[in-house]
């Protein structure tokens, strides 16, 4: 697949700022909800005019390279032996 930069985009005029598909009003999220509720990709790209199945895969990529990040270790942390930090989504 081509550098994520040709596929997504982040604009402060466009969506609040949030990361869409280049040139269009569909955000990363809008995507990664439709497939997180079931949607095949190809599916996605039926729902959602003018997206490529290569967006479909820039938005995954573009959101697994967002979350991927450093392991916090016990050292690193501060927190004491069988102390476990929650991680709230919402």
């Amino acid at each position: 697949m081509a550098n994520l930069a040709e596929r997504i985009t982040v604009d402060l005029e466009q969506c609040g700022g949030r990361p869409c598909i280049l040139g269009m009003r569909v955000r990363v999220t809008d995507v990664l909800d439709l497939l997180a509720v079931g949607l095949t990709p190809e599916q996605v790209i039926s729902e959602l005019p003018y997206v490529e199945l290569d967006d479909v895969r820039a938005c995954i990529r573009f959101a697994s390279q967002r979350l991927d990040h450093t392991v916090v270790t016990e050292e690193s942390s501060g927190l004491t032996p069988n102390c476990h930090l929650v991680l709230h989504f919402g």
